[in-house]
């Protein structure tokens, strides 16, 4: 039997509905940007296994620094032990998280570390005597699937059967360069009405929004009138964080920095399973106490897990390298010719790129998941690509390795779908 077929027996699919799409396709070898599967067919990773690989699969650098650990220490549990990995993974973040980060909190994958964030922000304000319950967030903004992340999450697709038991939140639009001022009035507003506890917002890209780009001058407006009023703000650099924006992260591109942030999905290169949320020696103060209860008494079992730490720290060190850097603005030329070539196809609604994110809408009505996505799916796996719809919005994020011909494939099967949708 197939994999496929195999997998039709006892496994369940993450964003699927198995009724009408029972099948999956079996991967079974992965290396740099291309995907192989069970036939032999080959497939460009153009979105980095959701935003993950972005050094390459197997990349052999790190996945020697990690063989290497293996043979050290595997795992040790985090809350009564330290080990050189975390000790040295947070001492390599600190040179390439913004300056007022100064505490490392680890978690497992980008929910959870939304969740400790949410967590934080709540027992920092009931530790210090001013307990607040409210959050604000964007629209349309997307923070995970656990609760506290989908409650701070906008899209009913995912959070609709559960829409009653969530905390409260509070939303306004994201700034577009034009409405930034009626943004802080409703802030304004918000902040008279509620005891507002934090604003949590994903900088500058709304990844499952649809790659959709907000106004960098708006959002630092928002991060200080929160400063000025005592709002903690928590950036969720979980899909824009390492490098994806053009800058290490996101937050780099605005002066007011964040008091906490949410890191994975490319912390660890996409090959083990991890998380981070820091924050500020300010925020971490608040949990100091002769009062035990006063602690943060949050833990996840494989926390700083060594071999996870080994590969983030590994893939930091290819971040900051020169080569990496130097493909990362090589890609980002070629999205901007790439975007300049395509704009006025009457296909084509609107298009936009940052960093090495390149996102097109088609002028199409397409559901986020249905018929006409999955047929445009399966258009672009029929070439060799795998692209993976939006909605309307085709996106590529694409490993920093990627070579100019698998580019140029990647655009010429875009180029072919805008003929056919």
């Amino acid at each position: 039997m197939s994999l496929q077929d195999r997998d039709k027996k006892h496994l369940w699919h993450p964003l699927r509905q198995h009724q009408l799409n029972p099948n999956s396709l079996g991967i079974v070898k992965a290396r740099g940007c291309i995907l192989t599967d069970e036939q032999g067919n080959e497939y460009i990773d153009a979105i980095a296994s959701w935003y993950t690989a972005v050094y390459g699969h197997c990349n052999a650098f790190i996945v020697d620094r990690v063989y290497k650990q293996m043979q050290q220490l595997d795992q040790v549990m985090f809350s009564d032990f330290t080990h050189e990995p975390a000790v040295r993974l947070s001492e390599a973040l600190m040179q390439i998280l913004p300056d007022n980060q100064n505490r490392i909190f680890f978690n497992d994958n980008g929910s959870t570390a939304v969740e400790a964030g949410i967590k934080m922000v709540l027992q920092y304000y009931f530790n210090t005597g001013d307990k607040r319950s409210t959050f604000i967030a964007f629209e349309n903004g997307f923070h995970g699937d656990t609760f506290g992340a989908m409650s701070v999450s906008g899209l009913s697709v995912y959070n609709g059967p559960f829409e009653d038991f969530l905390i409260e939140v509070e939303r306004i639009p994201t700034p577009d360069g034009s409405n930034h001022e009626r943004i802080l009035r409703q802030l304004e507003t918000l902040n008279t009405s509620h005891k507002i506890a934090g604003f949590i917002y994903e900088p500058l890209l709304q990844g499952a929004a649809g790659m959709t780009i907000h106004d960098a001058r708006g959002l630092n407006d928002i991060l200080s009138f929160c400063k000025t009023h005592g709002i903690l703000t928590i950036a969720d650099e979980v899909m824009t964080g390492f490098g994806k924006t053009g800058m290490y992260f996101a937050s780099d591109h605005m002066d007011t920095k964040p008091d906490i942030m949410c890191l994975s999905k490319a912390l660890t290169a996409g090959l083990l399973p991890m998380a981070i949320t820091s924050c500020t020696e300010s925020v971490y103060e608040a949990f100091l106490s002769d009062d035990i209860a006063k602690g943060f008494f949050h833990c996840h079992t494989y926390s700083a897990n060594p071999l996870a730490c080994a590969a983030a720290i590994a893939g930091i060190e290819l971040l900051t390298s020169k080569d990496i850097q130097g493909n990362i603005k090589r890609i980002e030329a070629s999205h901007e010719r790439f975007k300049n070539k395509v704009r006025e196809h009457p296909k084509v609604k609107a298009i936009r790129c940052l960093g090495v994110v390149f996102a097109l809408d088609m002028d199409t009505k397409i559901e986020r998941y249905g018929h006409l996505r999955d047929k445009l799916l399966k258009f672009f796996m029929d070439r060799g690509v795998f692209l993976r719809p939006l909605g309307n919005t085709i996106y590529i994020q694409v490993p920093y390795v990627i070579s100019d011909e698998q580019l140029q494939k990647i655009y010429q099967v875009i180029e072919e779908a805008l003929e056919i949708v």
